[in-house]
């Protein structure tokens, strides 16, 4: 599956934000390829924050996030970060943001 998201960092911890994804920990990402995703990357263009995952089944690697210890950590760090936040609930995360071309 291929996933697009959005959020949009706070304009005063952009770097914060930048510094936090230079060191991720490593008990996260090696949560987050067993859970199935092959390759997430994250573009900025001023505040905005775009996403790309691509994965196995976004809603397998919710459900086995969710209750993840570094994954809770990571999100409440997160949350700080950002003014718009991705609802990675069952009913708001869907699948991403739905396409409207493709080539």
């Amino acid at each position: 599956m291929r996933i697009a998201l959005h959020t949009r960092v706070r304009a005063d911890r952009i770097a914060e934000y930048e510094d936090a994804h230079r060191a991720v920990p490593e008990e996260l990402t090696a949560a987050i390829r067993a859970a199935g995703v092959h390759s997430w990357t994250i573009w900025r263009s001023g505040t905005e924050l775009f996403h790309l995952l691509n994965c196995e089944d976004y809603g397998r690697l919710l459900a086995e996030l969710e209750q993840l210890p570094v994954n809770i950590a990571w999100q409440a760090r997160m949350a700080e970060l950002l003014d718009v936040v991705h609802d990675y609930s069952a009913e708001g995360a869907g699948a991403g943001l739905p396409v409207v071309w493709q080539l």
